[in-house]
């Protein structure tokens, strides 16, 4: 007779029976690893055999162009490449300039930066949308260095009224060294020409030594809160050149209040045409920028206004005499064609090696961070360590033509992608833009004045500076992630940029080991319905097992939280085991001496107390013969992990409760193997310790029997 579920009786009865069986795996034989000396053999001449293939491999991978330039398809793709080529140049025209005053170089100087690494990550780059060239904030801790620089070698302020024409006779300075004069503008170039150079090393070193998975370690919230941190001092710093006001970047930590002590102390020095000029700027661009922001889904191209200002603001400047009859500050004169190339600075290089570092490590992280978001949008892969060979040799072969640092930018990139690039030959038609206003457009530029260039970086920074209004939504979302941007962003806009990179590596490291210091014990009950253990202060309607308890520790157990680990279980059990033996021997000492009228016992015996009551909330107590801790969320053992489980079994077999693992991982049972886990005599039952139940139902009813077998467990000692 079937029952309404369709299962007959019999059929429940082997069901429950199959149920009762506990679950046996066989444990797979490992294969035995290769000697050392064997494996260091196979791996040498793995990569050191050479092969006309292998050749032939390496050259492809190492120049990209090489293998999708044969496959390009010309009459699909060409139009979207020239068509985003010529906008993105038409923008970087007007940001090479104004960005090379943030990095404290002359105009022509941000030009040759964005014209060469255009051509060079061409042909190393294995993204096809990212725009490679000025970055604000590199710009940013360039321009830092070279101040500081410069201060060194007696270019003191530029305010100086022969600042500019000043001039040093620079011994052992490199190529300088030969009594060569070298002027303010000159040195400027040399020291960022030679942190890029260092910087450029560093990274194809980290190509090299195929690191380029560090990036893995720098969260989306670290890099948005640097970023944010450093467009803030940026800000900061531009505001001198709205204003018109000739004071020195300040140097060291805390430059953000330094910044704004001197611009509050010659706030009467303001230049009244700088200013003017800068607040008509800005009501142009702010609002054409979110018009071309709300609307670039119609438009086919963003309309480039800064190049507009930039020619009407050059136009005004030449025609109303604003330099000879305002004392406004503007570009100066920008030569035509290149320079011939020269080496850098040896000597400089210790002075600027930590700072190139830094620079490098945030250059790297900003490229591949971004070629990786649209590589994974386009539905294609780029290589790490490719593109920190790409964006090294994108810093180390320009600083020879008197460039500073570059890396991949956000702003241009998403205006190349949405513009209808397919592949890297619109950087070469960037590239094609650049070179027409090398040779031939330049010179018009003379007369542009200075704010306008800082009014076109301040505008740029909207996008990163809007990320203040995000951080509400992140707080709900992840208060971890929303803590780590504002600890980056609070250091690198308050006290210093790189220092910013810094703590904001160490604050993650930081939480993702306090994530394991705060893990806590669960007490598990088990379903009605099916054998399912959840946490019983999470869900509703979970049974607890009288006499035995089950409890999880969501956390790897290593040498940081050992300690905690035990103090969490012991508490939550609500019976810390080393105390308890310390009562049992005081109460056996004290049961002795009445017994023997008074006398002390010199051996006394180790007997508890028949009841073994523990506490386990304020509102209910139950006796305990058996402790299940559920292993799943233990991710690995060191040895003090071990050691830990080791003592929490001899600590709670001393006041007769059996402790059982169960749903242990493979690493975690090699780890217990190798640790002398099962073979421990801690609680004088050898064969049990190797007891492995890969079920908590196993566990448990393991603990049951046990009760069963010995009548009540909890009285043994």
């Amino acid at each position: 007779m079937l029952q309404e579920d369709g299962c007959c009786p019999a059929e429940l009865d082997r069901t429950e029976a199959h149920l009762q069986e506990p679950l046996i795996l066989e444990k797979a034989e490992k294969q035995p690893s290769q000697k050392w000396h064997v494996a260091v053999s196979q791996r040498l001449k793995k990569h050191c055999s050479c092969t006309p293939q292998k050749v032939k491999f390496k050259i492809l991978g190492f120049v990209p162009i090489l293998q999708w330039l044969p496959r390009y398809q010309l009459r699909n793709w060409i139009l979207g490449d020239v068509m985003s080529g010529v906008i993105v140049g038409i923008l970087l025209v007007p940001q090479s300039i104004a960005y090379s005053l943030l990095a404290s170089q002359d105009p022509i100087y941000g030009l040759y930066t964005s014209f060469f690494s255009s051509i060079i990550y061409t042909l190393l780059g294995s993204s096809r949308h990212i725009s490679v060239g000025i970055f604000g904030v590199l710009c940013l801790l360039v321009g830092q260095v070279v101040d500081r620089e410069l201060a060194l070698a007696g270019y003191l302020t530029e305010s100086s009224i022969s600042a500019d024409n000043a001039t040093v006779l620079l011994a052992g300075q490199g190529n300088i060294s030969d009594g060569q004069i070298c002027d303010r503008s000159c040195y400027a170039i040399t020291v960022g020409a030679t942190v890029t150079f260092t910087a450029g090393i560093y990274q194809v070193l980290m190509g090299l030594l195929q690191i380029g998975f560090v990036s893995v370690y720098l969260s989306d919230s670290l890099l948005s809160g640097f970023a944010t941190g450093a467009s803030l001092t940026i800000l900061t710093s531009q505001i001198k050149y709205l204003l018109g006001l000739k004071i020195p970047r300040p140097q060291g930590w805390f430059t953000l209040f330094k910044t704004w002590y001197g611009l509050l102390t010659n706030i009467g020095k303001t230049n009244i045409c700088d200013l003017i000029t800068s607040l008509v700027c800005l009501a142009v661009l702010i609002p054409a920028k979110e018009l071309n922001d709300r609307f670039k889904a119609k438009l086919k191209a963003p309309i480039p206004f800064e190049l507009f200002a930039v020619i009407i603001a050059t136009l005004a400047s030449h025609f109303g005499h604003f330099n000879a009859e305002y004392g406004s500050g503007v570009a100066g004169e920008i030569p035509t064609g290149f320079l011939p190339p020269q080496m850098p600075s040896w000597s400089l290089i210790p002075n600027v090696a930590v700072d190139a570092f830094s620079i490098a490590i945030v250059g790297f992280a900003i490229t591949v961070s971004l070629s990786e978001m649209f590589a994974k949008k386009h539905g294609y892969k780029v290589d790490a360590n490719q593109e920190m060979y790409a964006i090294g040799f994108c810093n180390i072969l320009p600083s020879f033509f008197r460039c500073f640092t570059t890396s991949a930018a956000l702003t241009k990139t998403l205006v190349k992608e949405s513009t209808g690039c397919q592949t890297q030959i619109s950087g070469l038609v960037t590239a094609l833009i650049l070179l027409l206003v090398l040779l031939v457009i330049a010179p018009l530029f003379y007369s542009l004045q200075k704010c306008v260039l800082a009014v076109i970086i301040v505008v740029n920074l909207r996008g990163a500076l809007r990320k203040f209004l995000d951080v509400p939504r992140l707080w709900r979302v992840n208060r971890v992630d929303a803590s780590i941007w504002l600890i980056t962003m609070g250091t690198s806009a308050l006290v210093n940029t790189e220092l910013g990179l810094l703590v904001g590596v160490l604050a993650s490291a930081f939480f993702v080991l306090g994530r394991t210091q705060r893990a806590q014990i669960l007490e598990l009950g088990r379903a009605e319905t099916r054998e399912h253990y959840e946490d019983v202060s999470s869900y509703r309607g979970l049974q607890t097992h009288p006499e035995v308890a089950v409890f999880r520790y969501a956390a790897p157990i290593y040498y940081a939280n050992q300690s905690l680990f035990k103090k969490c279980l012991y508490k939550r059990i609500g019976l810390n085991p080393v105390k308890e033996k310390a009562r049992r021997i005081k109460f056996s000492k004290c049961k002795h001496q009445e017994e023997n009228g008074g006398k002390p016992n010199t051996k006394p015996e180790e007997n508890s107390p028949e009841v073994l009551t523990l506490v386990l909330d304020q509102e209910s107590s139950r006796k305990l013969h058996s402790l299940v801790i559920d292993c799943s969320g233990v991710l690995f053992l060191d040895t003090a992990g071990v050691n830990a489980l080791k003592e929490v079994r001899k600590d709670y077999g001393e006041v007769g409760i059996k402790v059982v693992l169960v749903q242990c991982n493979p690493s975690v049972l090699d780890s217990l193997e190798r640790g002398g886990y099962f073979s421990s005599k801690d609680d004088g039952d050898v064969g049990n310790n190797k007891m492995i139940f890969f079920t908590i139902s196993d566990g448990v009813r393991y603990a049951q029997s046990l009760a069963t077998a010995n009548g009540d467990y909890g009285n043994q000692s």
